[in-house]
């Protein structure tokens, strides 16, 4: 079955409509019209954002089976999502400052960090 076929069924059983998917998601209404139809195929971490608007689990858009069962995926401590935008930003911003370095100042940076690892 069609992501997008089930993203609509899962949808319209939870009385909601495009618009409500939106204003819980934050994507576009016109995506995920785009996506229902078959237009577009949503990344992993789009699928997530749907599955939590629509308070479901998301292997339910791979099945429709009411009987499965969640897959046993051995959990494991993933960073916060917020941890891991606040790491992604910072890396951003020093990756920016970096690019404005000629070699002689990247290599003494480079030195210094080795330094500082060291006497971690």
């Amino acid at each position: 079955m069609v992501i997008g076929e089930r993203l609509k069924d899962l949808r319209e059983q939870k009385a909601m409509s495009q618009g409500d998917v939106e204003k819980h998601t934050g994507l576009l209404r016109c995506y995920i019209s785009r996506v229902e139809n078959g237009h577009t195929v949503p990344s992993v971490g789009t699928l997530e954002k749907m599955s939590r608007a629509l308070e479901i689990p998301m292997y339910r858009f791979f099945t429709a089976d009411v009987h499965a069962k969640a897959p046993d995926v051995p959990s494991q401590e993933t960073p916060s999502r917020a941890v891991k935008a606040k790491q992604d930003r910072e890396l951003r911003a020093f990756a920016k400052l970096l690019s404005r370095m000629d070699d002689k100042q990247r290599r003494l940076l480079l030195h210094m960090a080795s330094k500082m690892a060291n006497k971690a």
